[in-house]
């Protein structure tokens, strides 16, 4: 517009010089127009043509021109905006913090501890513990980093478990939060081994773990998932995942796993006779002989086309209409292999699989527990 108008200068102008210059200029052209308003002048061929005059400037311009908001209007939404911001870092930081709310975190100190607890064969339950040295270990190690970092929750499927390490399988990245302290994880295909890791992960794909979780395995579904019923709060249910969780394995360290789930229950996870004495279970002078015995089986199942032919150890299998089979077998306390034969409708190709069993029982030594040591505590 300052162009077409022939404004001087209007290169180096800024917005609101402009404004103010074309305003000036629609001015002088209004009075011209308002003086000349009667007067026509006559062309050469006798028609009547009007005098020319200077557009004025648009509504939009006059707005902006006329809108001049006070200093003390401006002040306020400047500290609005600083302290809708001063919130939204508070947030983040408390996102990003895994030691938010963390008792231990007050003082820096504290352990830093992941546990997984088998609450099915579908869901796992994680619940973790980190101070504030290991969130500022954390944020060290990651460096410029650490602005981009976001904490997250690892899953890893145990392949093979040793003496003293395991091959593991990296599944996926869970993201979480630091204003809570567990999380349920769902799983598929079980029976399946699993292990899990919280800890940063950078932009760069780099991982710190700040805490590694026990091995949990969990068991075979063996009703279907609509008869399932919901967790309770009960202390038999307790017992009963602390079991799938290992509890009772005597060469497995599930110390971690009791304490937290004791916290949860309120109370001890002893079973019910030891946790109100023996003498509870028989009141009598004579205790009744105590005694376990355990056996094993084993189901063996897979998968081949319609029709086929399979016989396990030589003996034939039944194979349904989709190819499905499977067959129980007794597990014996020793090492035994089993080769698994399939042949083809048709009788032109073979394949064999063989499975390798052993089964190892051992009894340990009983523990006697006084029964009135029992009832004092």
């Amino acid at each position: 517009m300052a162009k077409r108008q022939g404004v001087s200068g209007w290169h180096s102008m800024r917005k609101e010089e402009l404004v103010v210059s074309l305003a000036k200029l629609a001015k002088k052209g209004s009075k011209s127009k308002i003086a000349g308003k009667t007067s026509k002048k006559v062309s050469s061929n006798g028609a009547l043509k009007k005098k020319a005059s200077v557009p004025a400037i648009s509504s939009a311009a006059r707005k902006t021109l006329k809108q001049k908001p006070s200093v003390g209007k401006r002040k306020v939404r400047s500290a609005y905006l600083e302290e809708r911001l001063r919130k939204i870092q508070t947030q983040l930081a408390a996102c990003k913090d895994l030691a938010f709310g963390s008792e231990s975190s007050s003082n820096g100190g504290g352990r830093d501890r992941l546990v997984a607890i088998v609450r099915d064969p579908y869901w796992i339950q994680t619940c973790w513990e980190v101070s504030r040295a290991a969130v500022q270990r954390a944020e060290a190690a990651l460096g410029q980093h650490w602005h981009g970092a976001r904490p997250v929750l690892r899953v890893l499927e145990v392949l093979r478990e040793g003496a003293t390490s395991a091959v593991r399988k990296h599944l996926r990245d869970i993201p979480i939060h630091g204003e809570v302290h567990t999380w349920y994880v769902d799983v598929s295909s079980p029976p399946k081994s699993f292990q899990f890791e919280i800890g940063y992960l950078a932009p760069s794909g780099k991982f710190l773990c700040l805490a590694r979780s026990n091995i949990v395995t969990t068991t075979r579904s063996r009703i279907d998932e609509s008869a399932e019923q919901p967790w309770s709060e009960k202390p038999e249910e307790y017992q009963r995942v602390y079991a799938l969780s290992g509890g009772y394995d005597p060469t497995v360290d599930t110390r971690e796993v009791k304490e937290v789930l004791e916290e949860q229950l309120g109370g001890s996870l002893l079973p019910w006779p030891v946790r109100y004495g023996l003498g509870a279970v028989n009141l009598g002078n004579k205790r009744e002989e105590f005694n376990l015995h355990i056996d094993a089986e084993v189901m063996l199942y897979g998968k081949t086309v319609p029709g086929a032919q399979v016989t396990i150890r030589g003996q034939p299998v039944r194979v349904e209409e989709d190819g499905v089979f499977h067959l129980r077998l007794e597990m014996p306390d020793r090492r035994q292999v089993l080769p698994v034969v399939a042949q083809s409708p048709d009788g032109a190709e073979q394949r064999t699989i063989i499975l390798a069993l052993e089964r190892n029982t051992k009894v340990m030594e009983p523990i006697v527990r006084d029964p009135d040591a029992a009832l004092r505590e």
